[in-house]
């Protein structure tokens, strides 16, 4: 029989590999409860529990129902899980939230009361940088700050210029998608600018841009139609990229673009709230 992995050893295998899942720790029980304070579980995107342990079916219901809600807007849940009689004492129904915890209903024989803290664990943002410029190292170092993931896209001579990088792409040949939420910047600053729009313009994100003057996009713009290429997809790349804040050095404008990326990402978030 193959061991079952630690949860803990789990939780930083899912996470080195930038998946979404939530942890679940078991925080109070009260009378007699198959698991008890300090047991967790690692639950899954399509929900499956792969690793731990929380209990049996009396509580799993409402643990995987409030798994999949806060993968959804990314806020933790606090879920008690108690026989019908308390919760009649207490007033409430099942299903029923107050003061921030989520009420369930025990049917199972031991009548127990059990407490789950549902945490979901999010990969970070990625953030995709096309180019070598000073702009471009300097986005890499804030955006490592801000706990970005970094994701450096340029040729192989230039890939030197950059300390710190989680990821390394020779050329600009970015994947499609992943997991995570993503932001890409074209930084060429003249080498292999069109090449790199193609290639933003051939992934998803959030949010991409290109550092550079409205004529040079414009310039671009052009002779891309002329390829072919969609002008509504080209048009989606904000040029020049980041907020108005008169700036002017390479830091400047970084701070001006990761600006930008910060004002969409909460908007997003307090949207879905």
């Amino acid at each position: 029989m193959t061991a079952k992995p630690d949860v803990m050893d789990l939780v930083s295998t899912l996470k080195l590999k930038g998946e979404a899942f939530v942890l679940a720790t078991v925080v109070r029980t009260v009378s007699v409860t198959a698991a008890k304070a300090g047991a967790k579980a690692v639950i899954r995107v399509d929900g499956s529990i792969e690793g731990g342990w929380i209990g049996g079916g009396c509580a799993r219901g409402a643990v995987l129902k409030a798994a999949q809600e806060v993968l959804k807007d990314g806020k933790p849940r606090l879920i008690s899980v108690q026989p019908p009689d308390d919760l009649q004492a207490r007033g409430v129904r099942p299903g029923e939230s107050r003061d921030g915890v989520r009420f369930a209903r025990n049917m199972c024989p031991s009548k127990g009361t059990m407490d789950i803290f549902i945490e979901p664990v999010m990969p970070r943002p990625s953030l995709i940088i096309c180019g070598a410029s000073p702009v471009a190292q300097w986005l890499a170092k804030l955006g490592t700050t801000m706990g970005y993931d970094i994701t450096v896209c340029a040729p192989p001579a230039e890939q030197d210029a950059f300390e710190l990088a989680d990821r390394r792409i020779e050329g600009y040949a970015l994947g499609v998608n992943d997991e995570s939420e993503r932001f890409i910047v074209i930084s060429t600053q003249g080498k292999g600018d069109e090449v790199a729009v193609r290639a933003a313009l051939g992934a998803e994100a959030s949010y991409k841009a290109f550092v550079g003057s409205r004529r040079k996009m414009a310039a671009l713009r052009a002779e891309l139609v002329a390829d072919g290429l969609s002008p509504d997809a080209i048009d989606a790349i904000k040029a020049p990229a980041g907020l108005d804040i008169g700036a002017i050095t390479p830091e400047e404008i970084a701070l001006s673009i990761l600006s930008e990326i910060v004002t969409l990402r909460r908007k997003a978030q307090r949207s879905q709230s």
